[in-house]
């Protein structure tokens, strides 16, 4: 039976932590000879453009043994309108699973209702499940576990937060997530991950008080794909939710500062903060790539 991984959730906790042990070896490189993807092809559809995501999908299946076959809606007859329905039921003939970058997040339950591979969220409007799993390795090496720690995410209550709400909620840390009113996570993500939990999870409006004693803060563009005619008016609203040194000197000496990227330096982080001694965002970039090979080798058979 096929297994998607549209929201972190679709794995269970035991599956996220042997996931994460299994990309910490694929990042030693402790087992170069495995190729569990040879004589597969893998999909990439994107609706979006993407920097990380396709690249480290596309290295990973490669490294893997793979291949990949990268498509754009445009690309597709799903321009001149064929049905999602109709274009998960081929691709499911060619293909051994399938990364879909998109929007609306129904696109992915869509496409996963209608197909026999796994389908795998590269981002939707809700959720950002892959880069959880790279937020989440990354914690790890830089806290040495996650159980217990204080996590502050500062800014949009976005696809990112949500995500990160989830994995708080399943990996027992807590997460203080300050956003400006209107701006909150979505409140089904929260209050599912709340009914679970057995961490605090908490939406602030101070990031001083999110941020204070925090062993990792977090952020994310004011502005995402799809949102730039309200840019102006929204970037007004977040003025007092920069991550500068300022809002640093609230949390912990050893404090480690994350970003999913692409960053838009001076909004929402400063270069002084992104490029600084507690910055883990390059290390949290590269890895994308080890914990999307250890996704890959759990779903695809």
């Amino acid at each position: 039976m096929k297994k998607d991984f549209l929201a972190l959730t679709d794995l269970t906790n035991d599956e996220l932590s042997a996931l994460l042990e299994r990309a910490v070896d694929l990042k030693a490189d402790r087992d170069k000879t495995a190729c569990p993807l040879t004589g597969k092809n893998i999909g990439l559809l994107f609706e979006k453009p993407s920097t990380r995501t396709r690249v480290s999908f596309e290295a990973g299946i490669y490294q893997l043994g793979g291949n990949t076959i990268c498509m754009s809606r445009s690309e597709l007859q799903l321009g001149r309108g064929e049905t999602m329905a109709d274009t998960a039921k081929t691709l499911s003939r060619y293909l051994n699973g399938i990364v879909i970058r998109t929007f609306g997040h129904s696109t992915l339950e869509q496409f996963s209702a209608n197909s026999t591979i796994p389908v795998i969220n590269g981002l939707s409007d809700i959720h950002h499940p892959c880069q959880a799993l790279a937020d989440l390795m990354t914690i790890c090496e830089k806290k040495g576990g996650l159980k217990g720690l204080k996590v502050a995410f500062i800014g949009d209550g976005n696809n990112v937060c949500n995500s990160l709400i989830e994995a708080a909620s399943m990996m027992e840390f807590n997460l203080a997530v300050a956003c400006p009113e209107g701006f909150e996570p979505n409140p089904e993500v929260l209050e599912n991950a709340r009914s679970s939990a057995k961490s605090e999870i908490i939406v602030l409006r101070d990031p001083r008080e999110a941020a204070g004693m925090a062993d990792v803060v977090y952020t994310d563009v004011w502005v995402s794909m799809g949102q730039e005619e309200e840019a102006e008016a929204k970037k007004n609203k977040f003025q007092n939710y920069q991550i500068n040194s300022r809002l640093l000197a609230c949390s912990k000496k050893d404090v480690t500062v994350l970003h999913c990227l692409p960053a838009h330096r001076g909004e929402e982080i400063t270069d002084e903060v992104m490029d600084g001694p507690h910055s883990a965002v390059f290390d949290q970039a590269e890895n994308r790539l080890h914990t999307q090979k250890a996704l890959l080798e759990l779903l695809i058979k």
